[in-house]
């Protein structure tokens, strides 16, 4: 999910950045350029912690600024198919629920949150199962596993990501809880 990671990229020093000590005049450009810019194989790249080497300087004919060759240390968010990832709903929708994962958002659709008939109640915007009248609403914790990704590079929020929680241990972290103490009592009798 979060990785620690050693890049290297070329970044542009604007000449208002000059003065200033080069590399935190780096670190300010790298920022700007990369935090929040996602790479079908890195990921999103979450924050620059540090820069570790600064090569020299080019200047281009016409430009005023100076263009650093830097190695540099980022924290990256990369979600892989099958992770089980948790986060808190962030938005409940007639077809599902959207699930706040780092960076990102992932939808569990409807089908895919239990086994049970789901009603969408939207006077007070949750999702409530028919059997067991359990509900799902906004800031609730869930653990989810991902079954979809497409990531897109040039439009982050056309990336879609697609999660379930039809399976045990997974769901609404209340519900996971419930689940375990009836079966550790279900156990329990059992033994006697």
């Amino acid at each position: 999910m979060y990785n620690k990671v050693r890049l290297a990229d070329t970044v542009r020093i604007a000449p208002e950045l000059l003065g200033d000590d080069v590399k935190n005049a780096v670190r300010i450009a790298l920022i700007d350029k990369l935090e929040g810019e996602i790479d079908k194989t890195l990921g999103a790249i979450v924050a620059i912690i540090d820069v570790v080497e600064v090569g020299d300087g080019h200047i281009l004919a016409g430009d005023g600024a100076v263009y650093y060759d830097a190695t540099f240390d980022a924290i990256v968010f990369k979600l892989e198919l099958q992770e089980i990832i948790e986060g808190s709903v962030v938005e409940i929708v007639e077809f599902g629920s959207f699930i706040g994962i780092g960076p990102m958002d992932g939808l569990v659709h409807v089908s895919q949150i239990t086994d049970e008939y789901i009603s969408f109640d939207s006077k007070n915007a949750r999702l409530v199962t028919k059997e067991s009248n359990r509900s799902l609403s906004e800031g609730d914790q869930v653990r989810a596993r991902v079954v979809a990704l497409s990531i897109n590079e040039r439009e982050p929020r056309d990336s879609k990501i697609g999660l379930t929680m039809r399976q045990p241990a997974l769901g609404r972290i209340e519900w996971i809880k419930e689940n375990m103490t009836a079966k550790e009592k279900e156990e329990s009798a059992e033994a006697k």
